[in-house]
């Protein structure tokens, strides 16, 4: 398991009882994570958030803000890391309202490790998938905006479906400009298709261009 998960992950512990942190902290170590532990919701949210993926281990019942509180208040801000709640109690109502709100596992202490060491591989492999989507993302944007104003006019045309000649009466320019810029776009793009630049398009928000009565 060790080097194909945890690699630069860091697990943070929120648990309000010293002896519940500790031990979640050696096991966690021992499994090669970094972890940071934190007795307390608020003491966790003063925290600057990791740059590597990881997940958040949550003990449900804490002073102030409890955990299903935090995993609320996570949402509102936008702090996307994956929860593996522990409770000492069964609660079922509880572990209803945090699988609904995105939890990875709701465990019951004391919980059996391997249990719950699968469960933060799971959160961590979740996260990874997160950033590296978001990563995608970010790279797929900075491409579209390289491309000029008229290219993204273009571009906007092509994935709506447009033939070459209709995208030149609708720009009013020439077949032949049209035909300039999208090979531009293309190749800005890195699309290989036009199937390829449609995706692109969707995952960018994108939608087909409006066509004029002329065309």
């Amino acid at each position: 398991m060790r080097e194909s998960w945890e690699s630069n992950a860091i697990i943070a512990v929120v648990d309000d009882d010293l002896s519940a942190r500790e031990g979640l902290s050696s096991l966690i170590r021992s499994a090669g994570l970094q972890v940071e532990t934190f007795a307390s919701a608020q003491e966790f949210l003063a925290c600057p958030g990791a740059e590597a993926p990881g997940c958040l281990v949550l003990d449900l019942e804490l002073p102030g803000l409890s955990g299903l509180d935090l995993q609320k208040r996570m949402a509102e801000i936008g702090l996307e890391i994956p929860i593996v709640f522990l409770t000492g109690h069964g609660n079922i109502p509880a572990s209803v309202q945090a699988m609904k709100a995105g939890a990875v596992e709701f465990l019951t202490k004391p919980v059996d490790e391997q249990v719950l060491l699968h469960a933060i591989q799971e959160a961590v492999e979740r996260d990874r998938r997160t950033r590296q989507q978001h990563a995608d993302v970010r790279e797929l944007q900075d491409r579209y905006e390289s491309l000029t104003a008229r290219e993204q006019e273009v571009m906007q045309q092509v994935v709506s479906g447009l033939l070459n000649k209709q995208i030149a009466a609708e720009l009013n320019i020439t077949e032949y400009t049209v035909k300039i810029h999208r090979g531009r776009v293309m190749r800005k793009m890195h699309a290989e298709s036009l199937a390829d630049l449609v995706r692109m398009a969707e995952t960018l928000g994108i939608h087909p261009a409006k066509r004029s009565a002329r065309t």
